[in-house]
């Protein structure tokens, strides 16, 4: 039976794809527990993998939660299940490795919250997203309220939230929800030649960079606290010593962690 979660990795690219096509991707708990358990691997425990490329199977990215396990039970039995995709979520965003999105067809409610979270996405022209929780009577979920508001703002955020109406992959590209839109079937493709770069990048730095963005940067004195902290610990890593040589050199650096 295929892994509801498969991951392979292309030199220091892990592609990690959702795989439930029969359900075109549905975010149902096994496939949570998955993506959690490969996520926290790549992000600490494979040091060959230095960028992380998330997309789905069976040309649909994720067409939501799965409807099906949502039967009625108590209340913190619902708190329980929803920590998984928030952990999720925090891995995607704060976790130390660069995640570029590969979306075509669906990304719907859950769908679009893992788009969200990604650092980087690449879009089908033909995908199509939708905030569709308030459909079945929820909130958005796994961290949507936070991401889709840092891509678009917080009016459209708002607007996409409260109407769940759909949008295209070009009207992503347009408002700033996607960073690259490309024709149907290359997402993919796209979404590796954008992991490359970040491969190549110093991995202490984009570490920490990343952790800055999700929690350090929000009012002026978490910003100047965060460079006063962190800057004098990468001025002393060996990627930055790496990189003035390199510079001085006149040669390309290649950039080890420590």
């Amino acid at each position: 039976m295929a892994e509801i979660v498969a991951v392979r990795q292309d030199g220091a690219i892990a592609i990690v794809t959702l795989n439930y096509v029969q359900r075109r991707n549905a975010f149902s708990l096994k496939m949570r527990e998955a993506l959690y358990a490969e996520l926290y691997r790549l992000m600490h425990r494979e040091d060959s993998c230095r960028a992380i490329v998330l997309t789905g199977a069976g040309n649909t990215f994720c067409a939501g939660g799965d409807i099906s396990e949502m039967q009625t039970r108590k209340v913190l039995e619902y708190r329980q299940r929803n920590q998984l995709p928030l952990d999720i979520f925090r891995l995607m965003v704060e976790g130390p490795k660069a995640v570029v999105g590969a979306v075509e067809g669906f990304a719907f409610g859950a769908g679009l919250s893992l788009a969200a979270a990604c650092d980087y996405i690449v879009t089908s022209s033909a995908a199509r997203y939708a905030s569709a929780f308030v459909k079945v009577g929820l909130l958005p979920d796994t961290g949507l309220f936070w991401s889709l508001s840092q891509r678009v703002g917080g009016g459209l955020a708002r607007e996409l939230m409260l109407s769940a109406r759909e949008f295209d992959g070009i009207e992503a590209g347009e408002t700033g929800f996607a960073n690259q839109v490309v024709e149907p079937g290359h997402a993919l493709n796209a979404a590796m030649e954008v992991a490359q770069r970040y491969a190549e990048l110093p991995s202490v730095a984009m570490a920490h960079l990343k952790s800055a963005l999700a929690t350090g940067i929000h009012t002026l004195d978490d910003a100047i606290e965060t460079e006063v902290n962190v800057q004098p610990i990468l001025r002393r890593s060996r990627e930055h010593q790496e990189a003035v040589s390199a510079f001085m050199e006149k040669r390309k650096p290649v950039f080890v962690a420590d």
